[in-house]
């Protein structure tokens, strides 16, 4: 039985959808921000660059939770980033207790937009407490088959189901790896990385952008052994920015320690930083109305 993951969407829209990040950090922080969701509850978050069979690479490991074969198949869904709001029983007259809370992006568009920005190619390795799991997100391999539709070979190392070893052909035959033993290397190398506990996912994007290896350069190693991106907004004095500074003001309550490069991020609390602060509150009018059933 030929089991592939298909979705109704053009394989272009992969190059489309990453256009919304105007540049590389910003996708580096979509994936940074996968790691940081409660569900995946990383408590470290590692990012490097190393070379796999002559090709340039992106690595990104956290040690969660990881993903087992359903989870997998949820993140490379476009759908599953639509969050339900209100639950079917709800009424126009409803109270607020009705609503059905779910954090959005949770499983979004992050990933694809995120990765597919940095490279044409990524593959995902993830450990959970069930099964070690790896699928390929793949625009070379999508022209080599000559896909109309987006096409996600996913398959558990652990229990390799026949309706399965087509996804693991295609794995071996379209990414670096080209032996079940490779990937389970990879699988291993998520408990190396991660000094505690033994889940967490790795990914690997190759094929990297023109924007994302020299020239410009995005990860090259300066003195401070930082990564850093040239960008047109850039103050003049400081003609690179530095990936470290980037993450260091990231989020307003930072729960998750970035490591780039081996170096630790020193987070920085913005909220403490500011010379002056403002604060505006945000009262949209129509929860108002709505808890008043005038809607």
């Amino acid at each position: 039985m030929f089991l592939l993951i298909l979705w109704q969407l053009c394989p272009k829209f992969l190059h489309a959808n990453s256009t919304s990040h105007t540049w590389p950090f910003s996708a580096i922080a979509e994936l940074i921000d996968n790691a940081y969701d409660p569900d995946v509850s990383a408590k470290q978050f590692w990012i490097d660059k190393t070379v796999i069979k002559g090709q340039d690479c992106l690595t990104f490991v956290d040690n969660g939770n990881g993903l087992t074969y359903e989870a997998m198949l949820k993140m490379f869904r476009y759908r599953y980033c639509l969050s339900v709001v209100f639950t079917e029983a709800c009424s126009s007259k409803c109270s607020s207790h009705c609503i059905k809370k779910e954090p959005i992006g949770i499983y979004g568009n992050g990933f694809k937009s995120g990765s597919m920005r940095l490279g044409q190619d990524a593959i995902v390795f993830s450990k959970s407490e069930k099964a070690s799991c790896v699928g390929m997100f793949s625009q070379s391999y999508l022209k080599e088959i000559g896909a109309e539709q987006i096409i996600v070979p996913i398959v558990n190392l652990l229990h390799v189901r026949e309706q399965h070893k087509a996804s693991l052909k295609d794995i071996l035959r379209y990414s670096p790896f080209k032996t079940q033993a490779e990937l389970l290397t990879e699988i291993r190398a998520i408990n190396s990385t991660c000094s505690t506990g033994t889940t967490g996912t790795r990914i690997i994007i190759w094929n990297l952008r023109k924007s994302v290896v020299p020239p410009p350069a995005l990860f090259v190693v300066i003195p401070t052994q930082t990564y850093c991106v040239r960008h047109p907004l850039i103050i003049e004095k400081c003609q690179m920015a530095s990936a470290v500074a980037y993450c260091s003001i990231l989020y307003l309550k930072p729960r998750m320690q970035i490591i780039i490069r081996g170096q630790k991020v020193k987070t920085q609390l913005i909220s403490k930083s500011l010379a002056y602060i403002a604060k505006d509150y945000y009262r949209p009018t129509f929860v108002v109305s709505f808890q008043h059933g005038s809607l």
